[in-house]
């Protein structure tokens, strides 16, 4: 007697998955493809713009050019133009410094605290506290200052009353090395003067 012979299986044709699988599959995708789209959008949008500081006063175009004559003291300093070919070495002094190797310092990027000679010594100690140890800030006395501290980076300043003004280090975030500077990255050392820290 012969034995049956099992009958043959026929092979389904693959089957692409369940209908759960192919709906998360296709969520994912949709997930995906809605956050690259994003993506571009946000790039194509630029940089988020930084919130102004309340009484920052921005100024066009400056000269560069190098002069040897002085710069004449105004009630504020210079926010750029010509200058001395020689900058200020950055750091705190405790005497005014010449305009015109200020302004060169600020075209190299560093902003420049100045302060009214006769301001508060805790005032005078509270700033340096704050600048102490940045490599890009000119820090002196200003004989005639119209304000108690204004803070000067190349085509913007800040003037304020209260050296404990939280705009202060806004300001120093915002530009030492900043987006106006034109020679960003020069130096500020190797210059004239010796600061006292």
């Amino acid at each position: 007697m012969s034995a049956k012979k099992a009958p043959l299986k026929t092979k389904k044709s693959q089957s692409t998955g369940s209908p759960t699988r192919m709906i998360v599959i296709g969520a994912l995708l949709l997930v995906g493809v809605a956050g690259l789209g994003y993506l571009l959008y946000v790039s194509l949008q630029g940089p988020t713009p930084l919130a102004e500081i309340l009484g920052l006063v921005e100024h066009g175009h400056q000269d560069r050019d190098h002069v040897e004559e002085e710069i004449a003291a105004g009630p504020l300093p210079p926010v750029g133009g010509s200058h001395s070919p020689n900058w200020q070495n950055c750091g705190i002094y405790d005497a005014p410094v010449k305009i015109e190797n200020a302004v060169h310092s600020m075209e190299h990027g560093a902003v420049w605290l100045a302060y009214q000679p006769e301001l508060a010594p805790e005032a005078v100690e509270s700033l340096r506290e704050v600048v102490r140890g940045e490599d890009f800030v000119l820090m002196s006395p200003y004989p005639g200052l119209q304000s108690p501290i204004v803070l000067t980076a190349w085509q913007v300043q800040l003037e304020l009353d209260d050296a404990q003004d939280g705009r202060v280090i806004e300001f120093l975030d915002r530009y030492i090395q900043g987006p106006t500077m034109p020679e960003r990255g020069a130096p500020c050392d190797g210059g004239l003067g010796t600061p006292i820290q």
